[in-house]
């Protein structure tokens, strides 16, 4: 029987599953393939038998992936714009996040697992991420004097999304210079209805 290097077994089973998922999101970003549960097990430091005992099957265990990743993706976003002074720096702060995961070794997993992944199994968490990263974004122009704040929030959705399709299909090594080309570009253009100053 492993050892048990937690405080309770609960916690112990709780940490190797967090482990699990980070070898298998770590290896999605790597390799942008369906890894198998030998390969997710060697990463994670466990016996392939051992990872059944978490997940019954690969498809099992990409679905808790994916029920893991959206919740962190949108509180890297939400986080940012929290801690934004003002509405019209927590709206750019909101698309500042967003372009920069789209620059992120995120993109290849969010790449990787609509590929791999069921749509009925992506369909729940994507549509409560964009629940999640909506309601602020529209607090954010409702506070601004945004007359339309929820069309205007599904616009500035479409600008990043647009604008960062560039980024997603450069090369990993050039994804950080081509982000920063982006933001220019959305700067230019959300800047003054933002009445952005150079330092914002």
């Amino acid at each position: 029987m492993p050892r048990i290097q937690a405080a309770s077994v609960a916690e112990h089973h709780a940490r190797q599953r967090r482990a699990l998922l980070d070898a298998a999101r770590a290896l999605l970003a790597e390799t942008e393939q369906a890894p198998s549960m030998a390969a997710i097990g060697r990463h994670a430091g466990l016996a392939r038998s051992s990872v059944y005992q978490y997940f019954a099957s690969a498809e099992d265990l990409l679905a808790a992936v994916v029920a893991d990743v959206f919740p962190t993706w949108a509180g890297q976003v939400l986080e940012r714009v929290a801690a934004a002074p003002t509405p019209g720096t927590r709206i750019w702060a909101y698309v500042v996040a967003n372009v920069d995961l789209f620059a992120s070794s995120e993109q290849a997993v969010a790449r990787a697992l609509s590929r791999m992944v069921e749509p009925r199994v992506l369909q729940g968490p994507m549509e409560e991420f964009h629940a999640q990263l909506q309601g602020p974004l529209r607090q954010a122009l409702t506070e601004f004097g945004e007359p339309e704040p929820e069309t205007m929030a599904e616009l500035i959705d479409s600008l990043i999304v647009r604008a960062s399709q560039d980024v997603g299909a450069t090369a990993r090594t050039q994804a950080r210079k081509t982000a920063d080309i982006t933001l220019a570009r959305l700067r230019r253009l959300l800047g003054p209805y933002l009445g952005l100053g150079p330092q914002d």
